[in-house]
Order: structure tokens, then sequence, then C-alpha cells
């Protein structure tokens, strides 16, 4: 004997807990396969980027071995578009996926997106203006994925530029003058014979 099959509800009545349940499974399992399919899609997309700095490291390497300065000139134009390109791959992958920079600089600082590193007086700016990222931060749609790292101004006289130390020309040393060679007194005896033979065989001649 068997006990009575699980309740569903009459056409047209509301659904069944069995019902819901069933519905909550297959949204959920719809997220899941969305979840995954847009994954597989993001790491599909990083192998081409991957390509691309493999290709940077070999032009880094072309770079450590240049024997000359136009052999170094061309390795280091390629190696900085090679840089460029893989920067612009991610920052087009980023787009696609709804992840912008949040170019912060100018603005207010804001503690739900930023994190304040450092300070700098500025004559003009008002308190708390950003004038600079130390980390870039971003967002993912409306929401923060990471914060940016920021440099804030406050009251006061903008810093002096450090100035470039200037390297002192190097001291032009004065010509040495040759001195004569010093003969040994030995080497004076030697000589004071040899020109007393000559003046005797000069006088028996």
């Amino acid at each position: 004997m068997t006990g009575p099959g699980p309740f569903t509800a009459d056409a047209g009545g509301p659904p069944s807990e069995l019902d819901k349940l069933r519905r909550r499974v297959a949204a959920l399992s719809e997220k899941r396969e969305e979840a995954e399919a847009r994954l597989h899609a993001l790491l599909g997309s990083l192998l081409s980027l991957d390509d691309v700095l493999a290709d940077t490291r070999r032009r880094a390497g072309v770079l450590h071995e240049a024997r000359s300065a136009h052999e170094t000139a061309s390795a280091s134009l390629a190696l900085g578009e090679q840089i460029e390109a893989a920067h612009l791959m991610l920052r087009v992958e980023f787009e696609r996926h709804d992840v912008s920079p949040m170019d912060v600089v100018g603005r207010a600082v804001d503690p739900a997106e930023m994190r304040v590193v450092g300070t700098e007086p500025h004559p003009s700016l008002p308190d708390g203006t950003v004038l600079r990222e130390k980390v870039t931060g971003f967002r993912r749609g409306s929401t923060a994925l990471r914060h940016a790292h920021v440099v804030v101004t406050v009251p006061g006289p903008a810093p002096e530029p450090v100035p470039d130390p200037v390297r002192e020309p190097d001291p032009v040393s004065e010509p040495v003058r040759a001195q004569p060679r010093r003969t040994t007194r030995s080497q004076r005896r030697l000589l004071r014979k040899r020109s007393a033979g000559r003046g005797h065989r000069s006088r028996r001649a």
C-alpha cells in the first residue's frame, strides 16, 4: 500500500511548494550556466593577452642582447609598442565586462571609492582634492571593484621642485712638463771616457 502522492496545485490554483522549489532550482541553474559562460569567455580572451605578453618577454630578451646603439633603440621602441598593445587589450577586455577606471584626479576625495595614502600642500586647490593616483581604482558597473590609492591636497604653499644635481666639470689638469732624464755617476764617467778616446784618436790623425 502506497501513501498519497505529492500535493500539487489544481489547474489555475496557487503553485505548490514543490513547484516553487523547482522554479528556484531552475533559476539557480540558469544563473550558474551564465556565470560559467562568462568565465569561459573571460579566460578565452586572456589567452590572446598571454600570447602578447610572451612576445613582449621575447622582445625584452632582444633588448638585453643588443650590441649596438641602433639595436638598443630599435628593441626599446618595439618593446614599448608591445607593452602599450598589451595594456590596450586588457582595457578593452575590461570594457567588455563593464569594468572601467575611476579617473579620480581633480575630484574631491570619496572614502567609498578612494583610500588616501598621502597629502601634499597646494596654494589654490580646495582641501581634499585628488592630485594623483598611486594605484588606479576600478569600477564594475556602479560598484567599486578596487579602491583608488590617492594623494590629496592640504592647505599651504606648493613644495618647491627639487633641482637636478648639477655635475661639476672635471678639473683640467695642467700639462706635465717633461723633465730631462738624469744620468747616473757611472754613466757620466763612461761618457767622459768615450769623448776622451775620440779626441785622442783625432790628435794622432
